[in-house]
């Protein structure tokens, strides 16, 4: 048997270097995901003194000690740059003794999995915040297979990565492609305040045809709702073609959550939602939903929420909002390339799944490979 059983204290050492002289600014820093990936931070670090934070140079790793509920959050820094993190994050790299011991790439093999996730909750401690210590870390162990099998299972993975990047740049093309004729649209195309557009309606499941209600999720799509209601004859009704909004909760989840239902059959909502049609025959109902997915549109609707608990829009102030309206031609070919943006955005997201998926499979030969050698 070939496998090596190791506690990851000593393979691993902690990194502490501070940004103290300044070099690295706030387009710099990064945070990490619960899905092992490095993103740019969401907190507001422009009146923040970033002297304190810690550098992550190419190779090392990043974690939140502070656990969410069964997952870590975490990173590896393979993005080409160094970057910061905050001082309560904690940053790490094997050691140089052990670069013959153990690859940085199959390492995060080990930690891109959710028996590792499983394992480091089970280790960490806390009440209303559990807390995953580096001591806790330290203590883990785990079996090495030698490095050259480590090298065969990192490069399978590295080559699945690879594709996933060629297709994210063949994306980001063509997101460019689309936001081009977007802003031309924007600048040029007369505007027509929504409320002139559309017929709202309110068509009741009174004879209580319709058993399962759906709401709308923060990426402007119908689903199962999760609230309950003994009496279902009070939803409204969403036939084909029909949108439906939410305007209670705009200002705190930041987006208008909006939805179009394109298929039959009908289905039905809250009654607190607002269901509308198209009455007009200069847009089509894709292009009206393509302009209130986008991200422009929402950060006008959280300006005019209200200060209320809710944080919501007035509809009489939603349905003012103007939207820009080209020819019929322009319109359907703006349509035509968003909608191959969001399939293609929906190709990517299965990719990432698929490789995190693959993390577990690659461990499992590897150590299979070892034990045999």
């Amino acid at each position: 048997m070939a496998l090596t059983k190791f506690k990851l204290g000593d393979l691993i050492e902690l990194v502490d270097e501070r940004n103290s002289e300044g070099k690295y600014s706030f387009s710099d820093v990064r945070g990490m995901t619960i899905t092992k990936e490095i993103i740019p931070t969401k907190a507001d670090v422009s009146k923040t003194d970033l002297s304190n934070f810690i550098i992550v140079n190419l190779g090392e790793f990043i974690f939140n000690p502070r656990t969410h509920g069964k997952k870590i959050g975490f990173g590896y820094n393979n993005t080409g740059n160094s970057f910061i993190i905050s001082w309560n994050n904690i940053a790490f790299r094997i050691k140089k003794s052990m670069s013959n011991t153990v690859l940085s790439e199959y390492l995060f093999l080990h930690f891109n999995r959710s028996e590792w996730d499983r394992e480091a909750c089970f280790h960490s401690w806390g009440s209303s915040t559990e807390v995953f210590t580096w001591d806790s870390l330290c203590g883990m162990e785990f079996y090495l297979p030698p490095l050259e099998i480590q090298e065969k299972f990192v490069a399978v993975y590295n080559s699945m990565v690879a594709n996933q990047k060629i297709y994210e740049s063949g994306l980001e093309d063509l997101k460019l492609v689309c936001d081009g004729y977007i802003d031309k649209i924007k600048h040029t195309a007369k505007k027509v305040p929504l409320g002139n557009l559309i017929t709202e309606i309110d068509d009741r499941n009174v004879d209580g045809k319709y058993k399962v209600a759906h709401g709308i999720n923060v990426t402007k799509n119908f689903m199962p709702t999760v609230a309950s209601s003994e009496d279902l004859r009070r939803y409204k009704i969403v036939q084909k073609n029909n949108f439906v909004c939410s305007l209670m909760r705009v200002g705190r989840d930041r987006i208008i959550p909006v939805a179009f239902h394109d298929t039959e059959p009908p289905l039905i909502v809250s009654p607190a939602y607002v269901v509308w049609g198209l009455n007009s025959s200069e847009v089509t109902p894709q292009y009206l939903y393509m302009w209130l997915s986008r991200g422009e549109t929402d950060r006008r609707a959280v300006f005019m929420s209200d200060t209320s608990i809710r944080s919501g829009v007035e509809k009489k102030r939603f349905f003012e909002i103007e939207i820009p309206i080209p020819e019929m031609k322009y319109q359907k070919s703006i349509v035509e390339i968003y909608e191959v943006l969001q399939t293609r955005k929906k190709i990517l997201e299965q990719l990432k799944i698929q490789i995190k998926r693959i993390c577990p499979i690659l461990i499992k030969g590897s150590l299979d490979e070892g034990e045999m050698c």
